[in-house]
């Protein structure tokens, strides 16, 4: 298990995120939407579940989500959720939201994709991928 002070888990969310500091990390600790830190020996520390949850709040907020609704939606949700919400943060960058094109399928599914795919590779697979769901719908 590795432990991190408050300061180092900021550094290493900066590296991610450079807007957060020091005083995010405190607050989103103070108001539990991250886990109660662990004891290692007599200190209580920050470990790598924290940092999947910070990710994860970090990856939400750039949605829209409040910190209340993040909460709730955080607090049944496994660990492997969480990591994976958490490692969707870089397509919330706002430079990659600006670069991308976004193709909505359906209510449900959406596809992005780079500014390096071709107009004929984007074709074939938003018809790929509308004849799967609409073939889903006939279920």
């Amino acid at each position: 298990m590795n432990g991190y002070t408050a300061k180092q888990i900021t550094e290493l969310l900066q590296q991610d995120e450079p807007g957060i500091n020091l005083r995010t990390v405190r607050y989103y600790t103070q108001i539990g939407i991250v886990p109660p830190l662990e004891l290692a020996g007599n200190k209580r520390v920050y470990t790598d579940k924290h940092l999947h949850y910070f990710r994860a709040v970090l990856t939400l907020s750039k949605t829209g989500e409040t910190l209340a609704a993040i909460q709730e939606r955080l607090k049944d949700l496994p660990l492997d959720e969480i990591r994976r919400i958490g490692e969707s943060m870089d397509m919330y960058r706002p430079e990659r939201v600006l670069e991308n094109e976004t193709f909505r399928i359906s209510e449900d599914v959406y596809i992005t994709m780079g500014p390096h795919a071709s107009g004929e590779l984007k074709r074939k697979i938003i018809a790929a991928v509308t004849d799967v769901v609409k073939g889903e719908n006939r279920l």
